[in-house]
């Protein structure tokens, strides 16, 4: 599948209606706005008594005026505004309420347990008050489950949303008396211990289950198999261990199940041949062996599955959905085969009816036969593709307005004056770059030269290449051209031309670079700090989730972002990139450089260093230490990270309230953040903003770190809220 995170998206439609008193209407309308200047306008409202306050830009605390309004109040939604502070406890005075909707602002404290007392409450939504949509919240919400819910006092609740704030502890073994719950969202929070089975006693439940992205342990109860009317459920981002329970067959609604990045194991259950009305399956970043099940084929109504990163072995089906590449992602299997030759899996071996002997031999060669010709094949193409002559040109008289640019060796040599060291400009991956001057009008251009004695260095190129080939964004560096070829004395040449960035790498605009440590002009401000943040993060949110094939950078790090003449920045080299699904990574993945080598010290997830596998989390992991020094100035393997303290945690420890504390110095002393420190709380909510995305996105467990989606959208709220303070709009 193109993008292998993807879920699809549900919408479930409520209907909001205020019924209020005409006074009470008047009251509302007198609100004041608090929202900042220029960061974001909506349309005059029009305030009635059938017309909710959903996304009208509301902002402030929430004013305690409104729990003083009737008691015949049954409806009170004001989700998606800009409302903060704490949900005050009188907010139980509204004892006839139906539905609560405060869902997507930026509430902190504690959920008020005065909500018990509303025991008509049938709709409660409170989800995205961590710091979704929204940046100037200090605290996030905290609190333990149990306080509110576990008295069961809210019996009549049929939808209940708490997901994306911190909640922590268990899940109370209670909570199976809400008998008449149909959609329960317990997703991205702090929760943890077992699920309990008491959860599945929940007939009712038949909208949505989600209780993915936080610390669950244990096996996943066969009582799950009691649903049987449940559409959607989600238990991923946890750490699950054993079996799928073969009662999932017994949900027969089911047309959603998410079950990735877990510990799961052992085989696919033959008995869920029985869901035909499955739409959507991920199943991937398990430990789940055996085949992959025949009756997939059957599914008709199944429109995505993924069951990448397993162990899964044997031949890959060939009917119904395994037709389609683009909805199917098996990658990261070694032991499967076959499949269609989208997949880029090896031929199965011929099962033969000779004897023992022969038949080894006859698979042996037949194998190796298969493998010879596909890389022959793939060399040929790929020759073919990115040299287009097997010799060097004798002429140098070349423009690069062609619409395809060709170079020989003699081009790039005289482009580099030799290769000279004056024309040096840094090191890569698996090569140096060097400072050209290339074709009729001169350009400046970079010229990678791959050092191919260096073991994987020639598997760093096709890596490169085909990565380079799939991909095109503003925040991505721009390929030339290449050159496959030799040097004046025979031997073998590779090189990748690129557009030269005249800003250099940002390694060299950081603390602590020797060439740069004392020139104050190579000082970044605090707003571009903030603009290089969210262009590597809008690069990385196109290579994770909007190329037709997800690209896993896997050596994200201040040395591979270059900044052009405007200062914005660039992420490049791909030298040990990784395509998902199917690519020529796949093929070469048993011999090439992604075995052992997934990033550099300091900015390497945790998981790789105990061989796990490739991952975008990899690279939020690494986005999120990169972002943490953008803004401290600490250099993730500075000698203090020593016991025990690394970047992370020495940011995870300033937070909310020290944060100011930890700001790199040469950020106190430029002019705008000195007109912030008349707004002490301002600045340091944006700057709490930055560290807490840096500290979600570099947590040790991969399940949960953020996705760059979410961090793009949170960085450019944080910029608009910076900009307002200022005074200033952003074009």
């Amino acid at each position: 599948m193109g993008r292998n995170s993807e879920k699809p998206h549900w919408t479930y439609v409520r209907r909001y209606d205020v019924r209020t008193s005409q006074t009470d209407i008047n009251l509302l309308t007198t609100w004041t706005y608090e929202r900042p200047k220029k960061v974001r306008t909506s349309r005059p409202n029009k305030l009635s008594a059938d017309i909710p306050y959903v996304q009208n830009n509301f902002g402030g605390v929430f004013p305690y005026s409104i729990v003083n309004l009737s008691t015949k109040m049954q409806f009170l939604c004001l989700g998606g505004n800009q409302l903060y502070g704490i949900i005050p406890n009188e907010i139980g005075n509204l004892v006839n309420l139906i539905t609560l909707g405060l869902e997507n602002n930026m509430f902190n404290g504690s959920i008020p347990s005065s909500i018990g007392n509303i025991k008509n409450l049938q709709g409660l939504f409170l989800n995205g008050n961590k710091l979704t949509g929204s940046v100037n919240v200090v605290e996030i919400l905290t609190g333990k489950l149990e306080k509110m819910i576990g008295e069961r006092k809210l019996t009549q609740l049929s939808e209940l949303s708490l997901s994306t704030n911190r909640l922590e502890g268990s899940i109370p073994l209670s909570f199976g008396g809400y008998l008449n719950l149909q959609s329960l969202n317990l997703s991205r929070n702090n929760l943890s211990n077992t699920i309990p089975k008491q959860i599945f006693s929940i007939h009712s439940l038949s909208i949505l289950l989600d209780l993915s992205h936080n610390s669950f342990t244990g096996s996943l109860p066969s009582e799950v198999g009691q649903l049987k009317s449940l559409g959607y459920i989600d238990v991923s981002g946890n750490r699950l261990s054993g079996e799928i329970p073969s009662t999932l067959a017994n949900c027969l609604g089911l047309e959603v199940l998410h079950m990735e990045s877990n510990m799961l194991e052992g085989k696919i259950p033959q008995s869920l041949s029985s869901l035909k009305n499955i739409q959507y399956i991920d199943l991937s970043s398990n430990n789940l062996s055996g085949p992959i099940p025949k009756y997939l084929e059957n599914f008709q109504s199944l429109q995505r599955l993924n069951l990448s990163f397993n162990k899964l072995e044997g031949e890959i089906p060939m009917k119904g959905i395994f037709q389609n590449a683009s909805s199917v992602s098996v990658a990261g299997n070694f032991k499967l085969c076959g499949g269609i030759h989208e997949l880029l899996f090896p031929t199965c071996p011929i099962k033969g009816h000779q004897k023992e002997g022969r038949s080894v031999v006859l698979k042996v060669a037949i194998g190796s036969s298969s493998v010879a010709l596909f890389f022959l094949l793939a060399s040929s193409f790929l020759i073919v593709y990115w040299r287009r002559k097997p010799k060097p040109r004798a002429s140098s008289s070349i423009s690069l307005r062609d619409r395809h640019l060709k170079v020989s060796y003699k081009d790039l040599f005289q482009a580099t004056n030799g290769f000279s060291p004056t024309n040096f400009v840094g090191s890569g991956s698996f090569g140096r770059v060097y400072k050209g001057m290339l074709g009729q009008e001169e350009r400046i251009v970079a010229v990678k030269v791959f050092d191919l004695q260096h073991e994987g260095a020639s598997k760093s190129f096709m890596a490169e290449c085909e990565s380079l080939r799939q991909i095109r964004h503003r925040n991505l560096v721009k390929i030339l051209t290449s050159c496959s070829t030799t040097d004046f004395e025979g031997n073998d040449f590779k090189s990748l031309v690129f557009e030269f960035m005249p800003n250099g790498s940002l390694e060299k605009w950081l603390p602590g670079f020797v060439d740069g440590q004392d020139d104050p002009s190579r000082n970044l401000n605090l707003l571009q700090r903030l603009n290089i943040a969210i262009d590597v993060a809008s690069a990385l949110n196109y290579l994770h989730h909007q190329c037709h094939v997800s690209i896993i950078h896997r050596d994200l790090k201040p040395s591979n972002i270059l900044l052009d003449n405007d200062m914005v920045a660039h992420v490049g080299d791909f030298g040990l990139a990784k395509l998902l699904p199917g690519s020529i990574d796949n093929v070469y993945k048993s011999q090439s450089i992604s075995i052992g080598i997934k990033g550099t010290i300091g900015y390497a997830a945790p998981e790789y260093g105990m061989g796990g596998d490739a991952s975008t989390q990899g690279d939020v992991y690494s986005y999120g230490i990169l972002l943490l020094e953008l803004f401290t100035g600490r250099r993730p393997t500075e000698k203090v990270f020593i016991d025990g303290l690394n970047l992370h945690n020495f940011a995870r420890m300033a937070l909310p309230n020290r944060v100011l504390e930890i700001l790199d110095p040469a950020l106190l002393s430029e002019d705008g953040v000195q007109s912030l420190n008349s707004k002490k709380q301002t600045m340091q909510e944006i700057i709490a903003s930055l560290v807490r995305i840096g500290v979600a996105c570099s947590s040790e467990s991969p399940g949960e770190r953020m996705n760059m989606e979410e961090v793009s959208s949170d960085l450019n709220l944080t910029r608009d809220i910076f900009l307002a303070s200022l005074g200033r709009e952003h074009l």
